[in-house]
């Protein structure tokens, strides 16, 4: 059997990283299966009900509606977190997607800012969290209402009282990189959700977490398609604000 074939955004006759759509979006990739966006922090990755707030779905459905194309979500990020969204264009592709998230076979990086140094400087994270509402509590495995959380990390920079980490996840429950590193006292920076003293930063007005990298198998090439996203412009300047 061939092994996959990897390639980034920019190689090949894939077409190169530029803003489309509107300000607010870029795209990191795209074809006729699948479009990838580099969402800002701040934005919604789907419409919330009953509310008008701009989202990456909506923006992207517009934009492709005068081409009959459509835009299906396969995954989703925190709303204040920038970084790689996948979407897909038709049910058979976002199906095909989907079942792979589920399988939590594709890669998935961030990086986020914390507080303190981790020690050990790399390592693997496993709660135990139930959803109460809009947040994540801490529970134990005897809890069947509880899901596990798992993920690798190492710390790539160390910083003046922080750290920049590299988080890879190995399932992928809403908020389980903030939850998870709360409770391994090195809270993200800029998290005013689950650490009431995060409101007093004012080097970053959101959760200093940002989605890096994204790997996955296209649905139809059987390709590696794997995807960078670099920080924006208020992540590296709380990296430089913390590194002098």
């Amino acid at each position: 059997m061939t092994r996959p074939r990897k390639f980034s955004s920019g190689s090949g006759n894939r077409r190169p990283i530029k803003p489309r759509f509107s300000r607010e979006l870029a795209i990191l990739y795209e074809d006729d299966a699948v479009v990838a966006v580099n969402k800002p922090a701040g934005l919604l990755a789907v419409p919330v009900p009953g509310s008008d707030a701009p989202s990456a779905l909506a923006l992207l459905s517009r934009a492709l509606e005068p081409r009959r194309q459509r835009a299906l979500i396969v995954h989703r990020i925190d709303r204040f977190a920038s970084g790689v969204l996948l979407l897909a264009k038709t049910a058979r592709d976002r199906d095909a997607l989907v079942r792979q998230f589920l399988a939590h076979t594709p890669v998935r990086q961030y990086l986020a800012v914390v507080r303190g140094h981790p020690n050990p400087s790399k390592g693997a994270l496993v709660h135990y969290l139930r959803k109460e509402g809009m947040h994540q509590q801490l529970s134990t495995e005897r809890d069947r209402k509880a899901a596990r959380a798992e993920l690798t990390y190492s710390v790539e920079r160390s910083l003046r009282g922080a750290s920049l980490v590299r988080i890879a996840l190995v399932t992928g429950l809403q908020n389980q990189i903030r939850v998870q590193f709360s409770a391994f006292g090195h809270v993200v920076i800029g998290d005013r959700k689950y650490s009431a003293t995060e409101a007093s930063e004012r080097r970053i007005a959101r959760v200093a977490l940002h989605a890096a990298r994204l790997e996955f198998v296209h649905p139809r090439s059987g390709e590696i398609v794997a995807l960078e996203c670099e920080p924006p412009a208020d992540f590296r300047s709380l990296l430089k604000s913390l590194g002098q």
